[in-house]
């Protein structure tokens, strides 16, 4: 995620962290020197067809559209994962308290927040399929990379110690509810991780975009003249734009600089979850050049 304050005249015009502008550009200069190209063939080898600009701005209009439906649809996904991982946090939270409540045995207690923060790690592993499992282990103890789904292990093992820890069949009853709505939070965060747009949207819109920037010098060759590069590119930056960061809103858990903080909210729960177990709770992570993973 990038976090920085509201951006000036300067970095409006430079600032390239946290924008889609590296992976478009390629696009938008292909674009640009194929209506240059357009207009050299129309000036110097053979008249071309010129077109009225009445039906691209129709056609526009329909674009922006498909643009807007399936940027709202990427935000929603963004959001509902940014609200599940935030109660996780209240989960979390809140099941320490409870086991300060509920589980008499100091050590039965620390095994379940280790095994807490274990699976946390597990479920954000899990999320963004990387293979180093050492921030779980280093919490949890266990290593549980070699069973089937690591982040259940992780909550069974878990809905075992509150089991045997807890002191009577009420104190069990509120824990199991916890770890319920734990796995709750878990499942919506994997059904967003598996479930991507529906590819006909993605299919539709970027043929839709690369049709109207093909097309678009037909129409401005006698209005723009040799401005007519620079107006597709323009047209280009801003469609090629919004469809790409619909693309990466999709995905909220990956790990590129405008997905979920993942690494700092499992720090936070880190930080909540230390004092319980003796330890000094760990900094919190800060974001470097405005990046904060």
């Amino acid at each position: 995620m990038i976090l920085r304050d509201k951006p000036g005249l300067m970095q409006l015009l430079f600032a390239v962290r946290g924008s889609v502008l590296p992976r478009i550009l390629p696009r938008i200069l292909g674009l640009s020197a194929l209506s240059a190209l357009v207009l050299w063939i129309d000036a110097n080898v053979m008249r071309l067809p010129h077109t009225n600009a009445a039906p691209f701005a129709v056609f526009g209009i329909a674009l922006s559209l498909f643009l807007g439906f399936r940027n709202n649809a990427a935000y929603d996904r963004w959001w509902e994962g940014r609200r599940l991982w935030g109660q996780l946090v209240a989960d979390l939270r809140s099941l320490s308290r409870e086991v300060d409540l509920f589980v008499a045995e100091p050590d039965r207690r620390a095994q379940i927040l280790r095994l807490a923060l274990g699976f946390l790690h597990l479920h954000r592993i899990n999320l963004r399929k990387e293979a180093d499992t050492s921030p779980a282990i280093r919490w949890a103890s266990d290593d549980f990379s070699e069973s089937p789904h690591a982040p259940c292990a992780a909550l069974d093992a878990l809905t075992a110690a509150v089991a045997i820890g807890a002191d009577d069949g009420f104190a069990r009853k509120a824990l199991a509810e916890r770890t319920a709505s734990i796995a709750l939070a878990q499942a919506g965060c994997e059904r967003i991780a598996t479930t991507p747009l529906p590819y006909v949207y993605s299919l539709l819109v970027f043929r839709t975009t690369y049709l109207y920037c093909l097309l678009l010098p037909f129409a401005l060759i006698d209005g723009a003249g040799w401005l007519t590069p620079i107006f597709v590119g323009i047209v280009a930056y801003v469609f090629f734009g919004l469809a790409e960061v619909t693309e990466e809103l999709s995905h909220p858990f990956g790990e590129t600089v405008n997905s979920l903080p993942l690494d700092a909210i499992c720090r936070t729960v880190e930080r909540t979850l230390a004092p319980k177990l003796g330890q000094e709770p760990p900094p919190p992570l800060q974001p470097v050049d405005y990046y904060l993973s």
